[in-house]
């Protein structure tokens, strides 16, 4: 979409100039002036042809642009639209973002339901809360089932959802979301199709950091808070300490004359349950929660997976309709007829409003978070799911061409610039439920390893989708020698093979812990690891550019290049080859030219001889520590 002016505001051209015909005084043609571009709206992915008329711009102009932002490009290849917008905004162009929202997805958006079709519905209740506090233990006390035991490291690792028929004989759909830090983005999402989050918090540990985490979710998405105070039976607890501190991320319980709900409970003795179950229960009714069941379905795919033995699996989350056996449905960029509906592992005919599904029958997985609805036919629900994959593909395009671009970029002007103080590992991550992919995606591009310079590693996910590890992944990640984590998933052997044909790793983790820890091992090694303590400060850093002897005594002397702040001597010093520590000692004597010097400066070139080391060579660096001690001092740090 393309936007003009012109200084009439009324007209899209105007007339340059009158040409008399001859013989009369009548305007000739009248001459178009075209009139200048303003704005424009850029999609989610772009070849640089169409962006080049999109801009009414030459495609050199465009390839120019994206050279200077370090990106190699040819007219055919599709680039990002983040790309695409830098370049637009580079013209002084207004940039706006957006996808091509086809008319066959609006096709099937239903009217609101009327007031009199409302029927009421079950809550959907997300549990959250730190880890080890209990969550899963308070769900299985409440299904009398014993969930927790078959979790890796005993951690819950998906978003699961069960249906409930508490002693009242009312149905509540509950959400279990994951405890550890990294799923942040799964809790957020729980947070999102819910009516009431069930906060737990340990009574003998009180609010910790996915605490004030799963708060922050329920605030963000509007959602109101019950407090389960977990744990009441074990030594220490302390249920007063606990309501004191969450005052201070403003939830206020009724006790302390607040409008919070809570109960105190113990999941390994089965107390309190009822009364968290009447809490639950009043809240509800408070929320007047209500659907239309007679309608199309609509939902949320709130987790998705490949089963081997089921095909594409869907946990989702019925939030208006009926879904039922038989029925067309989309979900995302994937369609399908209903062959089966499972809610709490028993076949079931149909889904009413906030019944949580496993919905079977879809050509493929598609992304959590992804809208279920109903089509009213295959070949409606299959131009919709089309027109999402060919978008789906032109990005997993544009994401090999980026990666591609960054090798030919490093391949050209050096595997890293001087003033490039950024290392990169790249992922592929391929999880057994998309839930996962996700959170692991957000928790890697978290991870950051820094030494005493400020250069730093980090991370870049190229891909995170739910399914079997494919040629394609494999092919993805030998482009820029990306890591392949498969978290929950065995590669087949081919897979494999090829991984090793092309020197791609490939690890396979089932706890989300390690995973992290495998890929922080990786970001240390591309920086120089941090300095041993008696060292001291370290105020400059040197290239060695040569290697000479000058007589006897001094040994070994590097001919340097200070690149930042300065050398002293006397300090002690460091010598790195790439990433490996070649020796740690003191400067004996730093020269300038052909003068014994106390400090040479950033910029300058000087001379520097060790105490006890002739191992240097050109090509190393030497850094400068002030502030320490000598080396057989550093027994007095302990």
């Amino acid at each position: 979409m393309r936007s003009r002016y012109n200084d009439d505001d009324d007209n899209e051209i105007r007339i340059k100039g009158r040409a008399m015909r001859k013989g009369g005084g009548k305007y000739a043609d009248a001459i178009p002036v075209k009139v200048k571009l303003t704005a424009v709206t850029i999609p989610e992915v772009i070849t640089v042809g169409d962006l080049a008329a999109l801009l009414e711009s030459s495609a050199g102009t465009v390839i120019k642009a994206l050279m200077k932002r370090g990106i190699l490009a040819s007219i055919s290849q599709p680039i990002t639209g983040a790309d695409a917008a830098a370049v637009a905004e580079g013209m002084g162009l207004i940039v706006t973002r957006g996808t091509d929202i086809d008319a066959e997805t609006r096709a099937l958006e239903q009217e609101e339901d009327d007031v009199a079709s409302l029927v009421p519905r079950p809550p959907i209740v997300t549990v959250m809360g730190h880890v080890d506090h209990g969550k899963t233990s308070l769900l299985d006390a409440l299904r009398q089932a014993r969930v927790a035991l078959g979790e890796a490291g005993g951690i819950t690792q998906h978003l699961g959802s069960y249906q409930v028929t508490s002693a009242q004989g009312r149905r509540i759909t509950y959400l279990d979301t994951p405890g550890h830090a990294a799923f942040s983005a799964m809790r957020s999402r729980g947070a999102n199709v819910t009516d009431i989050v069930i906060l737990v918090v340990a009574a003998d540990d009180g609010v910790k950091p996915q605490t004030v985490e799963a708060i922050r979710a329920a605030k963000a998405a509007n959602t109101p808070v019950i407090v389960a105070v977990n744990k009441i039976d074990k030594e220490g607890a302390d249920v007063e300490r606990v309501g004191v501190e969450l005052l201070d991320h403003d939830i206020v319980l009724e006790r302390f004359g607040g409008d919070v709900l809570s109960a105190e409970v113990s999941a390994k003795e089965r107390t309190g349950l009822e009364g968290l179950e009447e809490k639950v229960a009043l809240l509800a009714e408070m929320l007047d929660l209500r659907a239309n069941p007679n309608r199309p379905a609509e939902g949320v795919a709130v987790e998705a997976r490949m089963d081997r033995g089921l095909g594409p699996v869907a946990t989702t989350i019925v939030q208006r309709g009926t879904l039922r056996v038989g029925d067309i449905i989309v979900a995302g960029s994937e369609w399908g007829r209903v062959r089966k509906l499972m809610i709490n592992g028993i076949e079931a005919m149909e889904a009413p409003p906030g019944s949580p599904v496993d919905v079977l029958g879809l050509q493929g997985v598609p992304r959590a978070g992804d809208m279920l609805r109903v089509a009213s036919s295959e070949q409606q629900a299959q131009k919709i799911a089309d027109v999402r994959q060919q978008r789906d593909r032109e990005e997993r395009a544009a994401a090999l061409f980026a990666a591609q671009s960054d090798q030919k970029r490093g391949e050209l002007f050096g595997e890293r610039a001087r003033d490039d103080k950024r290392e990169t590992v790249d992922v592929v991550i391929k999880s057994d439920v998309q839930g996962s992919a996700e959170a692991l995606r957000a928790a890697i591009e978290e991870l950051q390893q820094t030494d005493s310079f400020g250069y730093s590693a980090r991370c870049r996910v190229l891909r995170a989708d739910a399914g079997a590890l494919t040629l394609e992944d494999i092919q993805l990640a030998s482009v820029s020698a990306a890591l392949v984590i498969a978290f929950n998933v065995a590669p087949s052997a081919p897979t494999l093979a090829e991984a090793a044909k092309l020197g791609i790793d490939v690890v396979r983790h089932s706890i989300v812990y390690d995973a992290l820890d495998e890929v922080s091992a990786r970001l240390a090694a591309l920086v120089a690891p941090p300095a041993a303590k008696w060292l001291g400060i370290v105020t400059g850093r040197a290239d060695v550019l040569q290697t000479f002897k000058i007589g006897k005594g001094i040994g070994m002397v590097a001919g340097c290049k200070v690149t930042e702040g300065a050398m002293k001597r006397g300090s002690n010093l460091r010598v790195v080859r790439g990433k490996e520590v070649m020796h740690e000692g003191s400067i004996n004597q730093l020269r300038y030219l052909k003068d014994e010097v106390e400090l040479v400066e950033a910029g300058s070139e000087c001379g520097i001889s060790f105490e006890t080391f002739d191992g240097v060579k050109a090509g190393d660096v030497i850094e400068c520590y002030v502030g320490g001690r000598d080396e057989g001092d550093d027994n007095d740090d302990a």
